[in-house]
């Protein structure tokens, strides 16, 4: 019999998927990695809140949320608090995720 891969963690994928299940909360995190992908690894929350129709301080609870989820890291400089993605831990389950649900397709030996 095949071995599948590993199971994705329910805990982790859990928190991903309620983060993003809000539309702002996923337009946060596809412009967050919009500017991972144009060489900025860090944003504000003045720069973030370009990409939804929301006061600041709304924006402020939903990156709180993405923080709670795993999904952010953020890091304190003065005044200013940055934040950035933790790509290859939400990728490493996602990818866990995909692997496990490919498998179902997979015949038996």
């Amino acid at each position: 019999m095949k071995k599948c891969c590993s199971k994705p963690n329910l805990n982790i994928l859990g928190k991903v998927f309620k983060a993003l299940g809000d539309r702002n909360r996923l337009a946060i995190f596809q412009h967050l990695c919009d500017c991972c992908h144009s060489g900025r690894q860090e944003s504000n929350v003045k720069e973030i809140s370009t990409c939804c129709d929301v006061d600041l301080s709304v924006v402020s609870r939903h990156l709180t949320h993405l923080k709670k989820a795993e999904i952010l890291s953020s890091t304190k400089k003065g005044k200013e608090v940055l934040y950035s993605i933790n790509g290859k831990k939400v990728a490493e389950e996602l990818r866990k995720l995909a692997d496990y649900i490919e498998h179902l397709d997979s015949p038996k030996e």
